[in-house]
C-alpha cells in the first residue's frame, strides 16, 4: 500500500518532470520572441514601461543553441541511416561524409568566432552554409570598419570567395 506522502512525492515529482520536458522542448522562437517584446507594469496611479533586457551573450547563446539544436536532428538522422541495414553502402557513405562535414563546419565556426574574439574584442555568432557566412555581431559601435574587420578576418581563413554578412545586435 501506497502512504500519503509517498503518493505525494510521486505527484510532485511527475509534475516537475512534465514541466522540465516541456521547458527543454519549447521552441526558441518564443524565447526570442518575449526578448524583443516590451512589458507594461503598473504602480499604483501611474503606468510606466519597462522594457526587457537581455545580455548579449544570452541572445549569442540562444542562436547558438538553436543551431545545435538543428544540427543534431540532422546528425541522429545521418547516425541511423549508418546504421541501418536497409541502407546501401553508398547511402552510408554519404552520410558518413555529410557527418565528417558537419563536425569540421562546427569546428570552423567555433574558431571563427575565437578568432574575431581575440582580435576584434567582439562577440559573436557564426553560421556557415555552403560558400554563405552570416555573422551576427554584438558591439556598441556599429559602424562599417567594423563590419569590414570582421569580413576580411574571416576571408583570410577560406582560399575561395566567400558571401560574408554581418549583422549587429
Amino acid at each position: 500500500m501506497i502512504k500519503k506522502q509517498n503518493l505525494w512525492f510521486l505527484t510532485l515529482f511527475s509534475l516537475i518532470l512534465v514541466l522540465s520536458v516541456y521547458y527543454i522542448t519549447m521552441p526558441n522562437d518564443l524565447l526570442l520572441d518575449s526578448v524583443n517584446k516590451t512589458v507594461t507594469s503598473t504602480k499604483k496611479t501611474k503606468k510606466e514601461k519597462v522594457k526587457q533586457t537581455v545580455k548579449e551573450t544570452d541572445l549569442l547563446t540562444a542562436m547558438r543553441v538553436s543551431l545545435e539544436e538543428e544540427r543534431e536532428e540532422v546528425m541522429a538522422d545521418l547516425q541511423k541511416q549508418l546504421t541501418s541495414e536497409e541502407v546501401s553502402t553508398e547511402e552510408k557513405n554519404n552520410a558518413y561524409e555529410q557527418l565528417k562535414y558537419l563536425n569540421e563546419l562546427q569546428g570552423k565556426e567555433e574558431s571563427l568566432e575565437k578568432k574575431i574574439k581575440k582580435n576584434l574584442k567582439v562577440n559573436s555568432f557564426i553560421k556557415i552554409d555552403n560558400n554563405e557566412v552570416t555573422v551576427v555581431a554584438t558591439s556598441k559601435k556599429h559602424d562599417n570598419t567594423l563590419a569590414n574587420n570582421i569580413m576580411r578576418a574571416i576571408q583570410e581563413e577560406y582560399k575561395e570567395k566567400m558571401y560574408i554578412t554581418v549583422k549587429f545586435q
